[in-house]
C-alpha cells in the first residue's frame, strides 16, 4: 500500500510528466515509443501538428538531449553519421522522420531553422552541426569530440536519453 505521501509524490511526478507535453501541444497527437540510447520518437497517431507546433517540438528535443538526429532510415548519410557516434560511444537522440506521421512538417521546420532541408539534420548541445558528411569531418578533424562534452547540464537530466558524453573504452 501507498502512504499518502507517496500517492502524492506520484501524482505530481505525472502530472509533471503530462504538462511538459501539453505545453508542447503535442500530449494528444503524439505517441511515444520510449526513449532509449539510440532510440527512435515515432508517432502512432495520425499526423496533425501545425507548424509551431512542429518547430517547438523540434526546439524541445533539441534542449533536452545532448546529441539529436533528425534522420531517414534508409538514408546513407544518415546511417553515416549515427555510425560515427555508435563509434565514439556516443549517446544520442533519432528521430526517423519517414516513420513518423508528422516528418514532412518536422523537416520543413527543420528547413525554417536550419536553411537546410537534406537530412540528417544533426545536433550537438543546442546547435545544428549539419548533415552526415559535416558530422565525419567534424569527428576526423578532433572537433566533434570537444562539441558532445560541452554538452549543458539540461541535456543530462533525468529520462534524457543522453546527456554528459563519456568515452567508451
Amino acid at each position: 500500500m501507498f502512504h499518502s505521501g507517496q500517492k502524492l509524490e506520484s501524482l505530481l511526478a505525472v502530472c509533471s510528466f503530462f504538462t511538459t507535453f501539453i505545453r508542447a501541444e503535442c500530449l494528444r497527437r503524439v505517441g511515444w515509443t520510449g526513449c532509449r540510447r539510440m532510440g527512435n520518437f515515432t508517432s502512432s497517431n495520425s499526423g496533425g501538428l501545425t507548424s509551431t507546433a512542429c518547430v517547438q517540438l523540434v526546439q524541445e528535443m533539441v534542449s533536452q538531449n545532448c546529441v539529436v538526429i533528425f534522420s531517414k532510415s534508409t538514408c546513407p548519410y544518415c546511417k553515416m553519421a549515427k555510425n560515427v557516434f555508435n563509434e565514439i560511444g556516443a549517446n544520442y537522440k533519432v528521430i526517423e522522420l519517414d516513420q513518423h506521421n508528422d516528418g514532412r512538417k518536422l523537416q520543413e521546420a527543420l528547413a525554417q531553422m536550419t536553411g537546410a532541408r537534406t537530412v540528417p539534420r544533426v545536433f550537438i548541445n543546442g546547435s545544428c552541426i549539419g548533415g552526415g558528411s559535416d558530422t565525419k569531418q567534424l569527428y576526423k578533424q578532433g572537433r566533434l569530440l570537444p562539441l558532445i562534452e560541452q554538452c549543458s547540464p539540461c541535456c543530462a537530466a533525468e529520462g534524457s536519453s543522453s546527456g554528459h558524453f563519456e568515452p567508451s573504452k
